[in-house]
């Protein structure tokens, strides 16, 4: 199992990235979340792992933090939730956010979550409830937040196109990404930007 790699991002275009590790590179899908807080294009990024084995394929999820990939982790373990609607979650809200939704029963926050109706949220609250607060805070230490969330860091400029097509491998119909992302379109945003406010207003 690959847990965690250490490298040069080559490429990046939401929700992947390419990672040079030694001369090596490795594709990697990544959350929203994560992905706002990356470097630049060249430059040094360190990110933990999960490797998910098909059998038309070998996929592998990049996280920021330790605590993204255990979410993750438990959310592919819920019955009906697979690593690209966990994908979608996490891009959807940050690890503090989704527990505080849950221990609150937020069932009408999580049906907003696109691949997430009202039985897979139900679920969700069933499975997951009081689970966090049972786990290693080296693994899992929720902070409830008290307000709002949104403070990630943003870079990269880039395109609307790539904002749409990003929402749209998130999980979104590729009219209703249009719409999100015309929604919150300004001139000065750049594509992760867009991304972040769109999947905002979608909540």
């Amino acid at each position: 199992m690959i847990g965690r790699l250490q490298g040069t991002i080559i490429e990046k275009q939401p929700p992947e990235i390419l990672l040079d590790v030694q001369g090596v590179g490795y594709e990697l899908l990544l959350p929203m979340t994560s992905f706002y807080n990356l470097p630049e294009i060249n430059d040094s990024a360190i990110l933990f792992t999960h490797l998910v084995v098909r059998e038309d394929a070998h996929l592998l999820f990049g996280f920021a933090t330790k605590q993204d990939r255990t979410l993750f982790r438990e959310l592919i373990k819920t019955n009906g939730v697979g690593p690209k609607l966990a994908l979608a979650i996490l891009s959807a809200m940050s690890v503090d956010e989704f527990a505080f939704a849950i221990e609150r029963e937020e069932l009408s926050k999580l049906v907003k979550i696109p691949g997430v109706g009202k039985k897979t949220a139900e679920r969700l609250l069933v499975e997951l409830k009081g689970k966090f607060a049972n786990m290693p805070k080296a693994d899992f230490f929720v902070k409830m937040p008290n307000g709002s969330h949104h403070d990630l860091d943003l870079s990269t400029p880039n395109y609307e196109d790539d904002a749409v097509a990003a929402l749209v491998a998130l999980g979104y119909k590729a009219l209703d990404a249009e719409k999100m992302v015309k929604r919150v379109a300004k001139p000065e945003l750049t594509s992760e930007q867009l991304i972040r406010e769109a999947l905002k207003a979608a909540l």
